[in-house]
């Protein structure tokens, strides 16, 4: 990778950033975008909201192209769990129904669809995972005749599993049957296509592989099943028209697309600072950016190995992201990450494993020094 992009990233001055399955560091186009606006409106408050206006906008078009959507598939959300919500609560529920998920999912993508028990007298499925991997043909043989929409993260968090969405999007397409996909650990890092994986809607916040901040997701709704959902949370910015200059009618006609779920004012900052993120994924390019990892996955992997640690996540072809985790029968993993940490390297700890998650900017240096501080037998 052009050592020319490791440069926009601050954090590499300080430590070995393999983390961003957490929370990502900022690079400066990020950092430059947001604090542009905000010295914007320090000295001039709204008197630039044009500008605001046209970079929702530029920037709804930039993340319908890193995707192959279209603009107003696109929404901005507060977060990942806000944005599939919406989802579940936009659907017409039949008690009966079921949802169809694996039992190691993130709370974001299990909460509000075990809610709909209560309500709606919905039932939940969930395939099991096995020696680090979700089987697609299991989890695809729980669905019947009440499924009406499958829920799965592409990449596993606790993990780096990775799914195969179009088996299952075409599978479920098939069926009639609703795609939902936790895409917050892929995207930015991955190649997504959601027509080629038959993704219905997704959801992705961008403080992970996105390389942005909190409190500003992507919400992804395609046009083929926009009108079976509806929207449950509502505000001025739901509607067609301008309230400055359409006046008070009140008609209640969605806008366009998934941009009906906007319901009020938006994270204008974090917004800006998305568009930065996204325009360098477009620089750089999905499809090389993802090649890097996977090959970077690969050789941190054989490199755990080769040190006596176990590689909990899938190695095969098609099933490995830039997620992974491993374990060691003499190193608890808590302890093996404050020793790390302590060698200024960041990982974290997810279900018993040590996760490293690292991005596009980090090299095979800072996998060798890694290595080079875990602990043998």
């Amino acid at each position: 990778m052009n050592p020319d992009l490791r440069r926009l990233f601050p954090v590499t001055r300080n430590y070995v950033y393999l983390n961003h399955s957490e929370v990502c560091p900022l690079s400066t186009r990020v950092q430059d975008a947001m604090s542009g606006l905000i010295e914007d409106v320090a000295s001039s408050g709204a008197l630039h909201e044009y500008q605001w206006i046209e970079t929702y906008a530029k920037v709804r078009s930039a993340a319908a192209r890193l995707v192959n959507a279209h603009p107003h598939e696109i929404a901005f959300m507060r977060n990942t769990s806000d944005a599939i919500s919406a989802v579940a609560n936009g659907m017409d529920w039949r008690v009966g129904d079921n949802v169809v998920s694996c039992n190691v999912e993130f709370p974001a993508n299990i909460y509000p669809w075990m809610r709909l028990k209560s309500a709606y007298g919905v039932d939940m499925k969930m395939a099991a995972e096995r020696e680090g991997r979700i089987d697609s043909d299991h989890l695809l043989s729980l669905i019947d005749n009440r499924t009406r929409l499958v829920a799965l993260s592409w990449v596993q968090f606790a993990s780096g599993f990775r799914a195969d969405l179009a088996k299952i999007g075409k599978y479920c397409r098939d069926r009639g049957v609703i795609f939902v996909v936790d895409a917050i650990q892929g995207l930015g890092g991955l190649r997504l296509d959601v027509e080629a994986d038959c993704v219905d809607a997704f959801a992705a916040d961008g403080h992970k592989y996105l390389l942005a901040t909190e409190g500003n997701a992507i919400l992804y709704i395609s046009d083929s099943i926009i009108d079976r959902l509806r929207p449950t949370v509502l505000g001025w910015m739901s509607v067609e028209g301008s309230l400055f200059t359409h006046g008070l009618d009140y008609s209640l006609n969605y806008r366009e697309g998934a941009q009906r779920f906007e319901s009020g004012t938006l994270n204008t900052v974090g917004v800006y600072g998305l568009g930065a993120a996204i325009d360098l994924f477009l620089e750089v390019g999905a499809t090389k950016i993802e090649e890097y990892l996977i090959g970077l996955s690969n050789y941190l992997a054989e490199g755990l190995t080769s040190r006596g640690y176990q590689v909990v996540s899938s190695r095969r072809p098609g099933e490995v992201s830039a997620v992974l985790a491993c374990s060691h029968e003499n190193h608890a993993p808590e302890q093996l990450r404050e020793l790390l940490l302590s060698r200024n390297i960041v990982t974290s700890c997810r279900l018993g494993r040590l996760r490293i998650s690292p991005h596009f900017y980090n090299t095979r240096e800072d996998i060798d020094f890694f290595l080079s501080a875990l602990p043998g037998s």
